[in-house]
């Protein structure tokens, strides 16, 4: 099976206005709270693992390379519309503090920024102050969870915690399961596991599979989110390949990068998974989730990446029950952005403090 970028764009057929970027908040406040429109996504029971699916899939480096360069420059929006994307990006970002410092007080002022990301008069110049938007989830250390399920509680807003040996994944097996546990049992309902990279350097998919399949079902009833590391993978058919197992083992979104490795979210790498998932869509029928984090710092970033997900998955997956943005200092920005958008005055960076 031959995974090839073209280096020429075929568009699909234009979508109705509705769901191609003509709106804005004042005429389609749809688009800004608009889970409730689309069928709630099943989990991921997963397959048995077919490695023939991927097994001699290949990746054109140069050809990603220049179809991830277009997603900034071939499409923009501006004005009205800016903003009501940037809305839609501050609802599917997972507002994280994975630092070696967190305190309880800390994790308590992240949760108050995410139940209330912006100011009040930005919400209502906004149109938005009937129905304020939020982040999509906080995520944490497990030992921060109760933490941040307290400061949450009747917000709506999910827990998510990383787990499994974060950020290198190589603690033992059972002490990674214990961790997932752990995290559940202090309430925790989305667990972000990091796979073994050794496995996947080493072509030993039976091993990634097994460990992974473990993983969700110590999970439970929290969703998997499987992370990559794709900066350590080398390759990007090592990425498709690690992303199409994870997927076979059950994970409910696959995710980037940790935030720690040297090279973190790219285009080109979320291009090749999102094709993975694309891919993996078509043969099972199953709708997974993804996640770029680590490296995504601006409102342009959150733009381009929803970019990529409209083209290349198309309107569903531009809601946090399939597409999240791990980041922290993004949230600034793009508060920035919108009072600018409001106000035509650009705020001083120190002006818009994360929490």
């Amino acid at each position: 099976r031959s995974l090839v970028f073209p280096t020429k764009i075929v568009l699909r057929p234009k979508p109705p206005a509705h769901d191609s970027g003509a709106f804005n908040m004042k005429h389609d406040p749809a688009f800004t709270a608009s889970a409730a429109r689309f069928a709630p996504v099943m989990r991921n029971p997963g397959t048995p693992l077919h490695v023939e699916w991927f097994d001699h899939a290949e990746v054109n480096l140069s050809a990603a390379e220049r179809r991830a360069a277009t997603l900034g420059t071939r499409r923009t929006v501006k004005k009205d519309y800016q903003a009501a994307w940037l809305v839609k990006a501050l609802q599917c970002i997972d507002l994280t503090t994975l630092a070696g410092d967190d305190t309880p007080g800390r994790v308590h002022r992240l949760c108050a920024k995410a139940m209330r990301p912006l100011r009040e008069d930005i919400v209502a110049g906004l149109g938005l102050a009937d129905a304020p938007p939020m982040v999509g989830a906080v995520c944490v250390y497990p030992t921060m969870v109760a933490p941040a399920v307290k400061a949450l509680r009747g917000s709506g807003i999910p827990v998510a915690s990383v787990a499994t040996g974060f950020p290198s994944g190589l603690t033992p097996l059972p002490q990674r399961l214990a961790e997932i546990r752990y995290a559940v049992d202090q309430g925790a309902e989305e667990i972000d596991i990091v796979i073994s990279r050794a496995q996947a350097l080493n072509q030993d998919w039976k091993a990634l599979y097994d460990e992974v399949c473990a993983m969700r079902e110590a999970c439970g009833a929290a969703h998997l989110k499987a992370i990559l590391a794709t900066g350590d993978l080398k390759t990007l058919r090592n990425v498709y390949k690690a992303s199409m197992v994870t997927m076979q083992a059950g994970a409910d979104f696959i995710k980037t990068s940790t935030g720690k490795e040297d090279v973190n979210a790219t285009l080109p790498v979320s291009l090749t998974m999102v094709r993975a998932l694309r891919d993996f869509g078509e043969l099972t029928g199953h709708q997974i989730g993804f996640k770029p984090a680590g490296g995504l710092r601006t409102a342009k970033d959150a733009l381009a990446w929803l970019i990529l997900m409209n083209e290349e998955l198309g309107r569903r997956w531009l809601e946090p029950d399939l597409f999240r943005i791990g980041a922290s200092s993004m949230l600034a920005d793009i508060e920035r952005q919108l009072e600018h958008f409001i106000t035509g005055r650009y705020a001083a960076f120190n002006h818009h403090a994360l929490a």
